[in-house]
C-alpha cells in the first residue's frame, strides 16, 4: 500500500515513540488534534484529514481510550529513514 511522504513522516515519528492526542467537544466530535513527539514537541503539519487517512489505512489505533499510537500494520508501512540523532 502506497503512502504519501507526509504520512511517512508521521508514521516514522510515531514509530519512534510519538503519539496522537485528541480533544473532543461535548458531542464527542474531534475539536483539536495534536501529533506529539516522544519529547513532547508538537508536529505542525498534522491535521484531521491526515489523521483520518492513517486511521482508514489501520496504521494507527487507540487502546483503552489512550492516545493513538502506531500499529503493527503501520510499522510495516513505514520505510527505514535515517535519523540524525
Amino acid at each position: 500500500m502506497n503512502i504519501s511522504r507526509n504520512e511517512q513522516r508521521i508514521l516514522h515519528l510515531l514509530a519512534q515513540g510519538g503519539r496522537i492526542e485528541l480533544e473532543k467537544d461535548e458531542n464527542k466530535r474531534i475539536e483539536q488534534i495534536w501529533c506529539l513527539t516522544r519529547e513532547g514537541w508538537a508536529y505542525t503539519d498534522f491535521d484531521l484529514e491526515m489523521f483520518r487517512k492513517l486511521k482508514r489505512k489501520k496504521a494507527i489505533a487507540s487502546s483503552n481510550g489512550g492516545p493513538y499510537r502506531i500499529t503493527r500494520h503501520g510499522l510495516r508501512l513505514v520505510r527505514a529513514e535515517q535519523n540524525n540523532r
